[in-house]
């Protein structure tokens, strides 16, 4: 078995930081240290409390290498969670083991897109949160910026803060901006509404990409609030559900950035569809090609280019565990494929007692083994590389 891994400065685009206990206690205001997020213990497992209100358990988005199954079974304490989740020295020597040279780095408490902070009443509280977050990041990082790479959040909710916020991390090292691919979601203005702009543009400026991480909308047909629960689902059928429509969920915001003009207005703003897979890329894209003669799109825009064309210009996608439709998206869209892990997520390529996954080296192995050696080095590193702007 040839170890590709051995061969490029793997870089893995897309994992996570179990932030600390006191990330915002010992960060916010005084007089909200109760309302910032805070773990409290349920139920013999801790849980992160914001505003009042119980979130996710960090030990639900911690479960590398744990013996069982997500969503009931997960390390009950924060003691209970592996070091290379929350800690960077820890984290680079995970890399080391694994054969990873860079890691993408995305957040769990204040959401996918940092929705979970919208909630907060107070607009000072709210940009407060997210800017705590920010500056652990950038610290956190900082054991090693060439490798661990940082993704702003940001308070959406507020254009101009937004902006700030952009430009502010951006000095500080940062390499990507998290946005929600679906806004309107939360209430906010369509995805395709000039209203934001300025972001698209204050990010084509420091050329950081945009990216769409699963879970930064509401999961297809599974939206929370007035709908019925199914009662023949097991909870983990569920589960099985929600996580895979969440993964082609992204195809909204991917066919908005097209159809919409977005990428045409913003010819060098690069978007990522984070945690997506890619296998279902190659349908959505013939699709939308072949509607866009069909429907008279091509009329109506005629100074527009096909779908196909502004995807491989600026749109990437990530895989970490697909086989089969890999091979048909890698050979389509060679330049536009990134691996990543998810490390340490409930679906990462973290092996445990209770989980298929495979490790990283071993699954790149297998998976890539009969792909050109040019497209395996875009995928494993190139196509990152050049998104990113690792040396």
């Amino acid at each position: 078995m040839t170890d590709l891994f051995s061969e490029h400065d793997v870089i893995d685009v897309d994992t996570h930081v179990t932030e600390p206990a006191d990330l915002w206690t010992s960060r916010v205001a005084k007089k909200w240290r109760e309302r910032v997020p805070h773990l409290e213990t349920f139920g013999g497992k801790q849980f992160w409390v914001t505003d009042g209100k119980r979130g996710i358990a960090p030990g639900i988005v911690s479960l590398a290498g744990y013996d069982g199954h997500p969503p009931d079974d997960f390390p009950p304490t924060f003691d209970d969670i592996p070091p290379s989740a929350y800690d960077a020295r820890a984290r680079l020597k995970h890399m080391d083991r694994e054969g990873i040279y860079a890691q993408v780095l995305y957040p769990n408490v204040g959401g996918f897109g940092s929705q979970n902070f919208i909630k907060i009443p107070e607009a000072a509280l709210k940009l407060a949160c997210v800017r705590a977050y920010n500056d652990f990041l950038t610290e956190w990082t900082n054991a090693d910026p060439k490798r661990l790479l940082a993704v702003t959040a940001l308070p959406f909710w507020d254009v101009r803060a937004s902006v700030k916020e952009i430009r502010r991390c951006a000095d500080a090292g940062h390499r990507s901006v998290l946005f929600p691919s679906q806004p309107q979601d939360f209430d906010q203005p369509d995805l395709s509404d000039p209203h934001w702009d300025p972001i698209w543009d204050a990010a084509q400026a420091l050329e950081l990409p945009i990216s769409f991480h699963i879970g930064s909308q509401s999961a297809l047909g599974v939206k929370e609030g007035k709908r019925h629960k199914p009662t023949k689902f097991g909870r983990k059928a569920r589960f099985t559900q929600v996580s895979a429509l969440a993964f082609i969920g992204n195809a909204l915001g991917i066919t908005e950035l097209i159809c919409s003009g977005i990428c045409h207005r913003f010819p060098k703003l690069n978007f990522v569809s984070v945690e997506s897979g890619v296998g279902w890329i190659p349908s959505l894209i013939e699709a939308l090609d072949w509607q866009w003669h069909n429907a008279g799109a091509a009329h109506e825009h005629p100074d527009y280019l096909l779908p196909s064309d502004y995807f491989r210009r600026q749109i990437y996608a990530c895989f970490w565990f697909e086989r089969d439709m890999l091979a048909a998206a890698a050979k389509l869209y060679p330049d536009n494929l990134m691996y990543e892990t998810d490390f340490p997520h409930p679906t990462s390529m973290s092996p445990g007692p209770a989980t298929i996954a495979k490790h990283p080296r071993e699954y790149a192995s297998e998976a890539l083994a009969a792909m050109p050696r040019d497209v395996v080095a875009k995928l494993l590193h190139g196509n990152a590389a050049r998104v990113y702007h690792v040396d």
